[in-house]
């Protein structure tokens, strides 16, 4: 929450900027559910417990998009968060199904990446 407080009083700082200072922390806490929305679902059939703590940190998120989505943006938002589902699902399909070990490897770092760079965002 201090990090959605932070953010809010750098935007008001910046004024004219403001709104897309918010659109963009909207855009990525939006595309940052979907992600751990994949993750959740891949933990669901290869990591069952780890599935939780992945839960409660996209509760987290969805309730950062709710402080800051305008009931407008609700589309917009959808999409965001389909978009991420989509691109997290795949690299975490390469990381396991993938027959080469280095594209596999590749795949597995770059979903971690993502993943860290969402749940970072969150204060622990």
């Amino acid at each position: 929450m201090k990090t959605l407080i932070a953010a809010i009083a750098l935007a008001s700082a910046l004024g004219g900027s403001a709104q897309a200072l918010e659109n963009n922390a909207l855009q990525t806490f939006a595309t940052c559910v979907g992600r751990l929305s994949a993750v959740m679902e891949h933990q669901w059939m290869f990591d069952g417990p780890a599935s939780e703590k992945t839960n409660t940190s996209r509760a987290h998120l969805l309730d950062l998009v709710a402080a800051v989505m305008e009931p407008e943006q609700s589309s917009e938002v959808l999409q965001w968060r389909i978009s991420g589902k989509h691109a997290q699902a795949i690299l975490l399909s390469r990381a396991t199904f993938s027959d080469d070990a280095d594209d596999a490897a590749w795949a597995r770092a770059q979903a971690l990446q993502f993943e860290q760079g969402c749940t970072g965002l969150l204060l622990s």
